[in-house]
């Protein structure tokens, strides 16, 4: 550990000590950055320009959040000219970035910015946080051309001072909760109000850190305990990890490569086992010119797991390309494959600085990681421009995949389209009405337009309610449709359902579409009427109706049913179907419900429903944990 303090010495501007001018400017800056945000979110409830609209307020917060912490991590001398052009050009930068991820998020109702702007706003902070040790080896050094060291003691200083300036703001909240909290109980309740007011969280969030980035940056041998403490344990992990690595492979000629095909988050594990051993090593590393670590026999064992990265690289790469050759491109995937290709740069680069540095690997080591570095930046920045758009990529290769028949009309994911691959895809969702698969079918073309109307991607029978007028017992009658067999109620059952003494969920949209079967459920000779709605949600539901003790209908049951993995639009084609043909019938349990005494009976909770009920849980837990590599299916073999 020895290396660390050599390499961030004195004459390095981590440890070079602040001026008062530039400490004040840290705090006046991150209190600053606190009132803007503030502003934009008054200027967002009362209609300011530029804040209501989305556009504008995505350019705000990134412009607010980016570019004044990279001024307060990488100042030194307010009177440097090179600091101020790096504030100017991170703001053009950013700028630009921001105003193409706002386009994309844009441009259409019911759009989900989430998902265009969660990977915009994690890819480029990846790229400010890699790049900003340039900047600063730049205002240290005065040129471009950056010494490792440099590198290496400003990224960890840049990662331990964040995560300190948050610890020391989350403190402060709860001093400033119990403050609040304490006065409270002796009845001055100012304080908890004060400290609630919406001007006050955003100021003081932003001074405690502000005061937090600059005890990070001044405090450095606390900052440097810690990082030695990490990495002491980096490098206790780091022969157990590799141990971990090599046992891994071996074992493969005996399993072969079909069970890991098998599994759903196979690219997300190989490439978290070369990170994490990517991380390690740079822990061990340091900045290259300490000794070397580890005993003889353990540094081979280090190296034999360096040297098989490559090979979880290539077998991460393979598990997207089968996802890709079968179901095509998502944004979720090409975000994988640009993590996989970056995480394969680090494989390939470490196992060739082993196999070429031999003893001396740890100092091979750093060409790689410059260059690595560099090309982290440069990927971060063109997938948020046109140049390497994730959501033209995924869009254009599911309409491809329509267009040349890899994928039926019923098959493909509306939904996705819709809402969730940005702009681009609600622009093809409209230009699918004039595609021959829909144009051409009355049905399909329909469920084309009840996903275009749709205001939200999980819409639902609240928001349908709202649109709709009321409507009297002869138009319900005009909307429902009859199943074959069924038999339609009498006048007092179409009077409940318009009245909405049944509830607001059944046949409430003016655009539901409504199917009303008459099978007898319980037995008892009559009929019982089922009344299934698909209307603007993306499932469907259905309502079981009886008459009471009084003879008045009354709403006995419901069920809810969701399409799952399957694509929406041919399950409901599938449901449709059956509800129109009558194809439905009682299941009935095997084992009844229960009665002890007088009382109400009781059901049973067997074994296997709760093996069902835990394979089920397990499964959907699985499923997100899966969802970056793994998104919902645009389509399904």
């Amino acid at each position: 550990m020895g290396g660390i303090a050599t390499a961030v010495g004195p004459a390095m501007s981590t440890d070079a000590p602040l001026p008062r001018n530039e400490r004040a400017f840290i705090v006046l800056l991150a209190v600053l950055q606190g009132g803007l945000m503030y502003l934009a979110q008054k200027g967002h409830d009362a209609g300011w320009w530029p804040f209501a609209g989305l556009g504008g307020r995505v350019c705000w917060y990134t412009l607010v959040l980016t570019v004044p912490t990279m001024m307060a991590l990488s100042v030194v001398r307010l009177r440097d000219a090179r600091f101020w052009q790096h504030a100017v050009g991170a703001f053009v930068v950013f700028g630009a970035l921001a105003a193409w991820g706002a386009w994309n998020a844009t441009g259409g109702p019911g759009i989900r910015a989430d998902h265009v702007l969660g990977p915009f706003g994690a890819s480029i902070a990846i790229g400010l946080f890699v790049a900003l040790p340039w900047l600063q080896c730049r205002l240290a050094k005065g040129h471009w051309r950056a010494p490792y060291p440099c590198l290496f003691g400003h990224a960890w200083q840049n990662a331990l001072t964040l995560a300190l300036a948050l610890l020391f703001t989350g403190i402060c909240w709860l001093v400033l909760v119990l403050w609040g909290a304490l006065f409270a109980l002796v009845d001055i309740t100012f304080f908890r109000e004060l400290f609630r007011e919406e001007a006050f969280i955003y100021l003081a969030t932003g001074a405690m850190a502000g005061l937090g980035v600059l005890i990070g940056r001044t405090q450095h041998r606390a900052v440097q305990v810690a990082r030695q403490i990490l990495f002491a344990i980096f490098t206790g992990l780091l022969p157990l990890l590799a141990f971990i690595a090599v046992l891994f492979v071996v074992s493969l000629p005996f399993t072969g490569l079909a069970p890991l095909w098998e599994m759903r988050s196979a690219a997300s594990t190989l490439i978290a086992v070369v990170a994490l051993l990517v991380a390690f090593t740079n822990s061990v590393l340091q900045d290259g010119e300490g000794e070397r670590p580890y005993p003889a026999w353990l540094r081979r064992l280090v190296d034999a797991g360096l040297v098989v990265l490559p090979l979880y690289a290539l077998l991460a790469l393979y598990a997207l390309w089968l996802r890709i050759h079968q179901h095509g491109w998502t944004t979720d995937r090409v975000w994988a494959v640009l993590l996989a290709v970056i995480v394969a740069g680090y494989a390939f680069g470490y196992a060739w600085a082993v196999l070429r540095g031999r003893d001396n690997w740890l100092a091979a080591i750093r060409p790689v990681n410059r260059v690595m570095s560099l090309a982290v930046v440069t990927l971060a920045l063109l997938a948020n421009t046109p140049l390497l758009d994730p959501h033209r990529i995924a869009v254009g290769s599911q309409l491809q995949r329509l267009a040349d028949g890899r994928t039926a009309a019923d098959d493909f994911d509306l939904a996705w389209l819709r809402h969730d691959s940005g702009r681009r895809g609600y622009e093809a969702t409209l230009s699918l009405r004039d595609h021959p698969s829909w144009a051409g079918d009355a049905e399909r073309l329909a469920e084309l337009e009840r996903v275009i109307a749709r205001p939200s991607r999980w819409g639902t029978a609240r928001e349908a309610e709202a649109e709709s007028p009321t409507r009297d017992s002869s138009q319900l009658r005009a909307q429902v449709r009859l199943a074959e067999g069924a038999v339609a109620p009498d006048d007092s059952w179409w009077d409940a359902l318009a009245a909405g003494r049944f509830g607001k969920q059944d046949c409430s949209g003016a655009t539901d579409e409504c199917i009303l079967l008459t099978p007898d459920l319980d037995g008892d000779g009559a009929a019982d009427p089922l009344l299934c709605t698909l209307g603007t949600d993306p499932g469907a539901r259905c309502a079981l109706f009886a008459r009471d003790a009084r003879g008045a209908w009354s709403a006995a049951a419901s069920l809810h049913m969701w399409p799952g993995r399957t694509p929406e639009q041919a399950w409901r084609r599938k449901l449709r179907g059956d509800l129109l043909g009558g194809r439905v019938q009682a299941a009935p349990q095997r084992w009844p419900d229960l009665r002890i005494g007088d009382d109400r009976p009781r059901e049973f909770s067997t074994f296997e429903g709760a093996r069902t009920h835990a394979a089920e849980a397990a499964h959907a837990a699985v499923e997100a944990a899966t969802a970056a590599e793994a998104p919902a299916e645009p389509v399904e073999p």
